[in-house]
């Protein structure tokens, strides 16, 4: 472990190459597949020959333990929340870069790398197997579809002892819980018209702000944590039009599935509440709105239990770089894992980061080499390392 620890150290400068270099590539979602490429090349040039891009177009890559099991996977997602034509250009001053997508999840890309790196230097053998991956589709729409497709479909589905996910900076972060959502996407469509000559009649984007009012009126529960959020709204096609139709993306979440229900369950009834109030205004003998409500994604919630082996390590390891673990409660690629009983959390990777999701999106790689360490501690101790 000690010569690890000092490989990973030794590496610093490497690892931030790498993690410049692996961002730079664009990876939208659904359009992961260069970067996938990419990070299947770099796991074939530090040694794991089993390296292929599955059918769901995740990057998989075996390293064989002297057995197949325990089997570990360590993950870290491909996509971006960055529509295509963004500059995904890293810029770099001293230990800072900056780019879409540095943190989130580029930093666990390039962990996926160091790891790998240091385990092949020393030499270490492991009893059980560990399975690296870097998935598609974590991010919004995504509907975590490269890790479900993992779990659920491929060689690999019933063979998985444990899952962690590399998400992220940070050191004191162990996320056991999975956050439960559901995200839907609603369209008012209408007949349009102009805005002085057919005044009156039913505006699909006037339904969409009752809607949106009716969703603000939500008595939100201090306990468990809920939110919800309008993050799309699109429609219209000039000031003086009166638009033929309008919709909005929604997100809601929440720590427990029965007030994700009752969330739910307000939502449609504002949905509708909308559209009953404005077709209830508009010009007799005019054409009434229709609402459709479409489920693009959703998320099972869940939890890996704090007495978990796997909880414990993760919490132990925390405690070896002075650091106090915080376990929390998120929406990750662990979650699949965990709603199918599967051991499982998702950890940071060491570091500082800011305006995540946003095109001024930063990574600060001080502190990573701890962040590496205590996850080469925790997959170690996952799946056993042989002595020499």
């Amino acid at each position: 472990m000690s010569r690890a620890f000092a490989r990973l150290d030794a590496q610093a400068r490497v690892t931030d190459d790498e993690h410049a270099a692996i961002c730079a590539i664009p990876s939208s979602p659904f359009g992961e597949q260069q970067r996938a490429r990419a990070l299947a090349e770099r796991f074939r040039r530090l040694g794991l020959r089993e390296t292929k891009i599955d059918a769901e177009g995740n990057c998989v890559a075996l390293r064989p333990g002297r057995r197949l099991h325990p089997l570990l996977v360590l993950s870290a997602h491909l996509d971006t929340v960055f529509p295509p034509g963004t500059d995904f250009t890293v810029r770099r001053k001293g230990s800072v870069l900056r780019a879409p997508g540095i943190a989130d999840d580029g930093c666990g890309l390039v962990a996926l790398l160091a790891l790998l790196d240091a385990l092949e230097a020393c030499a270490i053998e492991t009893e059980g197997s560990i399975l690296f991956i870097g998935t598609v589709g974590e991010e919004g729409e995504g509907n975590l579809r490269g890790v479900r497709y993992l779990l659920q479909r491929s060689e690999w589905a019933n063979e998985i002892d444990a899952f962690i996910s590399l998400d992220g900076p940070g050191l004191e972060r162990i996320t056991n819980g999975a956050l439960a959502s559901r995200r839907f996407r609603v369209r008012f469509v209408g007949a349009g018209g102009h805005s002085w000559g057919d005044f009156g009649i039913a505006n699909p984007i006037h339904a969409l702000g009752r809607a949106i009012t009716h969703l603000s009126g939500y008595p939100l529960a201090v306990s468990p944590r809920t939110s919800f959020n309008v993050g799309r709204v699109q429609g219209g096609a000039g000031v003086n039009v009166i638009a033929r139709e309008a919709s909005m993306d929604v997100d809601l979440r929440s720590e427990a599935s029965s007030e994700l229900e009752r969330l739910t369950e307000f939502f449609h009834r504002a949905v509708q509440r909308a559209a009953e109030t404005e077709n209830e205004a508009r010009l007799v003998g005019t054409t009434p709105l229709e609402v459709e409500i479409e489920l693009l994604g959703e998320r099972p919630g869940g939890e890996t239990p704090v007495d978990s082996p796997l909880v414990q390590l993760a919490m132990e390891a925390t405690r070896v770089f002075g650091a106090t673990p915080r376990l929390e409660c998120a929406s990750t690629d662990a979650n699949i894992a965990i709603a199918r009983g599967i051991p499982a959390i998702t950890i940071g990777v060491g570091g500082t980061s800011g305006n995540v999701h946003t095109l001024d999106e930063w990574y600060d790689a001080r502190g990573r080499q701890e962040g590496l360490k205590r996850a080469l501690l925790v997959a170690l101790g996952t799946v056993g390392m042989v002595e020499l």
